[in-house]
């Protein structure tokens, strides 16, 4: 494969037969992102297994999985990874309320284990670590799987953030239906510029 700049998510008729089992998964409907990385069938066969594992929230669970998963499109400024797990958050029981609160981890609404948990997020992304402090109060609510997992998730949407911003991937149709009046690139990208 020649190294195209502008890579474009791939119809998956054109996708490597290796991958037949990701078409399978996605219901022959793989998600841009997918399609995305079909560029590099290697790849995407080598983190289908760690997508599926962090999209269910590993030992945190789906709620707290996807509070990390948005706190770090927030930080990557990726309104795909954004507006897909908005939609995600919704169907596993985060109101909207909860989502928009995301934006501030200090929010006296949060119970401390979250505030925690966004807190360690941030952390993570400014300092490529957490410091003895942060790490002995997230032990006092998780445990040592959960915080790998909060480390792992947050690891992973950074690599897609990456991408999606490397190449300006477009949000799944069928995703930006499903969200909520007033959830828009325009409203995100305007509170959260790339530049």
């Amino acid at each position: 494969m020649s190294g195209d700049s502008m890579l474009k998510p791939l119809d998956p008729a054109a996708w490597d037969p290796s991958l037949k089992g990701i078409i399978s998964d996605m219901k022959g409907n793989p998600l841009n992102v997918h399609r995305l990385m079909a560029n590099h069938p290697q790849l995407l066969k080598a983190w289908w297994d760690f997508r599926n594992y962090s999209v269910q929230g590993g030992a945190l669970g789906r709620r707290r999985g996807e509070l990390v998963i948005l706190r770090v499109a927030l930080h990557m400024r990726a309104w795909y990874e954004w507006g897909s797990h908005v939609e995600r958050s919704l169907a596993c029981g985060l109101s909207l309320e909860e989502i928009e609160r995301v934006k501030d981890p200090a929010a006296s609404a949060w119970a401390l284990p979250e505030s925690l948990l966004l807190r360690a997020v941030d952390e993570l992304i400014e300092t490529r670590g957490l410091s003895s402090d942060s790490l002995q109060a997230l032990s006092g609510h998780y445990s040592p799987q959960e915080i790998m997992d909060i480390m792992a998730i947050h690891g992973m949407y950074v690599i897609l953030g990456c991408m999606i911003n490397t190449w300006g991937l477009e949000l799944d149709v069928g995703v930006v239906a499903k969200l909520p009046d007033g959830v828009t690139q325009e409203a995100f990208e305007a509170a959260y510029p790339r530049d």
